[in-house]
């Protein structure tokens, strides 16, 4: 074999396992040569391609972290988690019921009040369960005149 006129050989491999020891083959190249700018483009396209390629990762473990979620509540619950489900609802009836803490007794409600009394002596009285309104008056400006 030998290589054609018009093609320039960018390599010469000789090959000794056909049987022929005077056998070559040429390799040639037919790409043009990369510039160094394409090359970083390849380079740049590649960085974008990972972080791409990340931000897809992380969107997809998000939203099969929610779907999860999702298919779980369709189907049954397992028991302890149903179970506790339901001694929530439970509290939260019994809550509304009774209008605000559920069994606290008598000796909360003394905490309760003396707390209270303590905050409002400390911070000047006023409602403590209503939060403050707060007024801020806009200040009175002087013109002053330069001369």
């Amino acid at each position: 074999m030998t290589p054609a006129a018009n093609v320039t050989p960018s390599r010469v491999i000789p090959i000794s396992s056909c049987g022929d020891p005077e056998a070559l083959i040429v390799i040639c190249s037919s790409v043009p040569r990369v510039s160094n700018t394409s090359i970083m483009a390849l380079h740049r396209l590649f960085r974008l391609s990972s972080l791409l390629r990340s931000a897809v990762s992380v969107t997809l473990r998000r939203n099969i972290g929610l779907s999860a979620v999702i298919f779980n509540k369709a189907k049954d619950l397992d028991p302890v988690q149903k179970l506790f489900l339901d001694k929530i609802r439970e509290y939260g009836s019994k809550s509304k019921a009774a209008g605000g803490v559920v069994d606290g007794g008598a000796a909360y409600q003394k905490n309760l009040t003396d707390e209270m009394t303590k905050l409002q002596r400390l911070y000047g009285g006023g409602d403590l369960t209503q939060f403050p309104q707060f007024k801020f008056p806009e200040p009175k400006l002087e013109e002053v005149s330069t001369k």
